[in-house]
């Protein structure tokens, strides 16, 4: 047996659970020996039975008294009396009729599960039951607890992980075997045994720490490089002309903040210099990011040279091309200035282009493929990039091949970053934060909604949607699982159809080809549609003022800072704007969802979300799907520390990434986040 075999290979698994793991990312024992615990719970301490308190225990015990009975309602129920040395305590399975017939009595188990109150009486229901002589994978130990489905449970993957866990002395480092040993990790290999099979918390803790370390090093080795590589690079400086920026801010309808002011100061001195920005500009929906990107492109044009503005979508890239219009034309820029987009005609596309290749100096705005798309890009000298968009290795080589140098790259995003994140993963970006908002901007209304509270939110919505103003309603799924789902965008859909006839409602979602989902919105922004049924496909979408409302199902599902990027699609416009978290029932909500609604600043809800959901989710949230970090702690400032050390070490030894091919995968990966990769 390999490293490389196939799981259905393995004794015991057939095709359908084969169709079960492969869907959980399992084709290889590989694959399955790096498949990570996602939690674990501690049954290895034996306690008496006269001890037993309320909880997760685990006793040694003999059954006896096994019977098995049909209730009322058919369920097959199996009872067994436990006893130790000490005292008894009853046992009961529903649905596990094969129970009675597999337990041999007399015979000592481990015995695993929740002690609690039950009809009365004390018992363990469904518990884990295994021999005492075998070695144990479901009781009287640490066990993991896996990433689940309809077929594959944490049970079956703890059995298959036990006739595969001898092959993990083949695992191979790809990390220098050098740094690992200086820093004292443990060896992969061992690591991962431990985190399927820890004997202790210690070696827990131990076999987490190295796979930390693994997911952290490719993260700060990336960053290293891209800092190199960007030290060799030189760009083109722009001057900094001050009568320009007081004239540019005296003709803005508003005042900047001071967080403005500071930042496109900060823009202002890095592209003074040679070597080329790249600075990451977050904040808020509303915090006036458009306005400082506006103002570094000023300064390009007013040099003589060419802007590139990039949007996700062109939805997004057409409401940017409004916005830069408005502020270029009182400095008469505006002639200098063009978007350029797929859906145009053929004619259009190409008279934009030679128009802006006749040119030195332009702005354009589109969408990634701006370009790749036939501009003659040789006097760009800054790019300024939407929502972190991509910007990758080819079509920066191609932009240097063209200009013989690097442009400036800003980006921005609307998605607040814990700080302590920020630093670590995007430590090889130049940070600047907008917390401040502007003055004129209306606070969010914000509540919980349980059932005794519908009516309250009704006259609300009502009240507005008869006022003018639209709503946005986020489903956390499209499909309707069962007819018990009333948070599916099916089954919302099909009730405020009928609830709102007097209103036109519609549904966006990820199914929908791009075409449809550009018409949809389309039709939202010219109040076409009154009521939009969405998933968060609307997250990072399009400045709708007169949508004042904001519901949002399914919530407990959702991560704070997700939450807050949904609530920021309203309260755009003059109008009083609400968000309604729909809750299932009348129950005390979660603790995280009522501190959402008393939190309103972005970035102290990304430090709240970063404690409770920890780096993984918030990470691969930054990906956009391209799979987080599994158990990446970042308060943990020792291993920081000690990753740092071990980049150093990899230089000082003369490392190459390519001759680690695990390792240049990761690093090729982290690259992704940044725009100088």
């Amino acid at each position: 047996m390999k490293l490389t075999d196939q799981i259905s290979d393995l004794p015991g698994i057939g095709p359908k659970l084969t169709e079960g793991l492969m869907s959980l990312g399992l084709k290889t024992i590989n694959d399955l020996l790096f498949f990570l615990p996602r939690k674990y719970d501690d049954y290895s301490l034996i306690i008496p039975i006269k001890l037993l308190k309320p909880g997760q225990v685990t006793v040694k015990a003999k059954l006896s008294n096994i019977k098995t009975r049909r209730s009322s309602r058919g369920l097959t129920i199996t009872e067994a009396l436990a006893s130790d040395e000490t005292n008894s305590l009853k046992l009961v399975w529903f649905n596990q009729p094969y129970r009675q017939k597999s337990i041999k009595s007399c015979q000592e188990y481990f015995i695993s599960g929740v002690y609690k109150l039950s009809n009365r009486q004390f018992s363990i229901i469904n518990p884990a039951i295994e021999l005492a002589s075998d070695i144990p994978i479901n009781s009287a130990r640490i066990i993991p607890i896996y990433k689940e489905n309809k077929i594959i449970n944490s049970r079956l993957i703890r059995a298959t992980m036990a006739q595969v866990l001898p092959l993990t002395t083949e695992i191979k480092e790809y990390i220098p075997t050098k740094i690992v040993t200086n820093l004292k990790f443990l060896p992969l290999s061992k690591a991962v045994h431990q985190l399927h099979y820890p004997q202790t918390n210690q070696q827990l803790a131990e076999a987490k720490k190295r796979f930390q370390f693994n997911e952290l090093f490719p993260i700060l080795l990336a960053n290293e490089l891209t800092n190199r590589e960007r030290l060799k690079q030189k760009s083109t400086v722009v001057p900094f002309d001050v009568d320009l920026a007081r004239f540019f801010v005296s003709k803005l309808p508003f005042t900047l903040t001071d967080d403005q002011r500071r930042v496109i100061w900060q823009i202002y001195q890095d592209m003074q210099a040679s070597l080329p920005m790249n600075r990451l500009v977050e904040g808020d929906v509303g915090s006036g990011k458009t306005v400082v990107a506006v103002m570094a492109a000023v300064m390009a044009l007013s040099a003589g040279f060419k802007v590139a503005f990039m949007a996700p979508t062109e939805l997004l890239a057409k409401q940017h091309a409004t916005t830069v219009a408005k502020l270029l034309k009182p400095l008469g820029m505006d002639s200098w200035f063009t978007l350029l987009t797929g859906s145009m005609g053929v004619k259009q596309k190409k008279d934009i282009i030679a128009a802006v290749n006749k040119q030195s100096k332009s702005f354009v705005v589109g969408t990634h493929s701006l370009l790749t798309c036939g501009i003659d890009w040789s006097n760009l000298v800054l790019i300024i990039i939407d929502e972190q968009h991509r910007f990758g290795v080819d079509q920066r080589m191609s932009l240097q091949k063209q200009a013989g140098y690097l442009p400036h790259f800003l980006s921005t995003t609307a998605t607040p970053i814990p700080r302590s994140l920020a630093l670590t993963i995007f430590n090889d970006l130049d940070l600047s934060r907008l917390k401040s908002m502007p003055s004129n901007r209306k606070a969010i209304k914000s509540d919980l909604i349980s059932p005794a509270k519908y009516r309250h939110f009704r006259e609300i919505l009502n009240h507005e949607l008869t006022n003018g103003r639209q709503a946005y309603i986020v489903c956390p799924n499209i499909h309707q699982k069962d007819d018990q789902d009333r948070v599916s965008l099916e089954y919302i859909y099909e009730h405020y159809s009928k609830q709102l006839p007097l209103f036109k409602v519609a549904m966006i979602h990820g199914q929908l080809s791009s075409d449809e989902q550009t018409q949809i919105m389309e039709d939202f922004i010219n109040n076409k549609i009154k009521v939009l049924i969405a998933t968060t496909v609307i997250e990072v979408g399009v400045d709708v003022a007169n949508a004042s409302v904001m519901v949002i199902y399914g919530p407990e599902r959702f991560g704070l800072a997700q939450l807050h990027q949904l609530r920021g699609r309203v309260g755009r416009g003059v109008h009083n704007s609400f968000c309604f978290l729909m809750l299932n029932d009348s129950l005390e909500p979660i603790n995280r969802l009522r501190q959402f609604v008393n939190i309103s600043d972005g970035f102290e809800l990304s430090e709240l979300d970063l404690a409770l959901r920890g780096p993984g989710a918030v990470y691969g949230k930054l990906q956009h799907g391209k799979g987080g970090i599994n158990l990446l702690t970042l308060d943990d400032h020792d291993l920081i520390q000690q990753t740092k050390q071990a980049v150093a070490m990899f230089f000082d030894n003369k490392e190459k990434v390519v001759k680690y091919k695990q390792l240049a995968k990761r690093v090729e990966a982290a690259q992704q986040l940044t725009n100088l990769n």
